[in-house]
């Protein structure tokens, strides 16, 4: 059975969570780590139940009411709710300990705790539509949102459902930004956005984001792409991302020429962007090429964000300039591939057809 990506809904770093938008207006940063353009969440969810929500969950409410909006779909025709997350709700993990700590033990409310776990926002969203049927989360670092997509992807061939909400999902919080600064793996000194990939310096621009998308196996006028394939890998070395890459377009029934715009990954952080020209400089150099953490920051399922764009542009068939990496045009184009890695690990290869 064919699988189609029907609708999509995305709260980032930039203004998404308009779907008639599609980066016309950038927001620039100079920083290292970047926040999200919260929505006005009082146009989607009451106010005395957003106030008790961690930021994880209302922004993934936002995305996911926002696809099921514009895919048409009513709650009751929603059978599967898949989720994938490096962190989960980390913030209110975090808030809970230092209660812990700061109480002595005494005195805890139980918010904080229910709030923490992984799988609070695709369980929470089911309660909010009453959808009681398959609901996972997928917690496998910066593959989490992939294995959420190939979960949906292989119930709808099976016809084991019919329509499947999917999303990725990760927030900012102090005690993860300043481990991972310790550690060297965000920029020491801040980059603007634009100047991403000449910063010439280690680490990335830390991020957060929450991206929904309707998987069906029945076509809606609302159709993005049709979902061809998608693979994960755990490790590669630099010089296997292009033999992997064509075995996989292969297994596909493409070669490299049928892919008409490829997005990468790249996000300035100088030890680890090779992986990304291997594919640039020679597979794809005369495919139009482009590329989105500049704009997303960099996080677990910040692939959700590349899902996001892959999908606006085989819809909108135009490229807009503040993704573009080189000036081959995408006349008309059928085919996108998604190549994202995170520090040589977890690398996925996610392939869309235009519908």
């Amino acid at each position: 059975m064919p699988v189609y990506i029907n609708s999509i809904g995305s709260v980032s770093a930039q203004k998404t969570f308009d779907n008639s938008l599609f980066l016309e207006e950038i927001v620039r940063y100079n920083d290292t780590v970047l926040e999200i353009i919260a929505p006005n969440y009082k146009d989607y969810i009451p106010p005395a139940a957003a106030r008790r929500m961690a930021k994880g969950i209302k922004m993934s409410t936002v995305s996911a009411k926002t696809a099921m909006i514009e895919a048409g779909m009513e709650e009751d025709e929603i059978d599967a709710i898949i989720v994938g997350t490096g962190l989960g709700c980390i913030g209110d993990s975090e808030k809970f300990v230092s209660d812990i700590l700061d109480n002595d033990e005494q005195f805890l409310t139980p918010t904080r705790f229910i709030q923490s776990s992984h799988n609070t926002v695709a369980g929470q969203i089911a309660l909010g539509m009453g959808c009681k049927g398959h609901n996972f989360t997928y917690v496998h670092s910066a593959i989490s949102f992939e294995s959420a997509v190939m979960d949906a992807k292989m119930q709808l061939e099976n016809e084991e459902a019919k329509n499947i909400l999917v999303g990725g999902v990760d927030e900012l919080v102090d005690h993860h930004v300043n481990t991972h600064r310790l550690i060297g793996h965000i920029k020491q000194e801040p980059v603007e956005t634009m100047s991403v990939l000449t910063s010439g310096t280690k680490g990335a621009v830390f991020s957060e984001g929450a991206h929904f998308f309707t998987l069906s196996n029945e076509k809606r006028s609302s159709c993005y792409s049709e979902l061809l394939a998608v693979e994960t890998f755990n490790t590669l070395a630099e010089d296997q991302v292009a033999a992997k890459t064509k075995s996989f377009l292969s297994e596909n029934g493409m070669g490299p020429d049928a892919i008409d715009v490829i997005i990468l990954g790249y996000n300035g952080d100088v030890e680890f962007d090779g992986y990304y020209d291997t594919l640039a400089t020679a597979l794809f150099k005369d495919t139009a090429q482009v590329y989105y953490k500049h704009l997303s920051g960099e996080f677990d399922t910040a692939s959700g964000f590349g899902f996001w764009l892959g999908n606006k542009l085989l819809k909108q068939q135009r490229i807009p300039d503040a993704v573009r990496l080189n000036s081959v045009p995408a006349n008309s184009a059928q085919n996108a591939l998604i190549y994202n890695q995170y520090r040589g690990e977890n690398h996925s290869l996610t392939l869309l057809r235009k519908c």
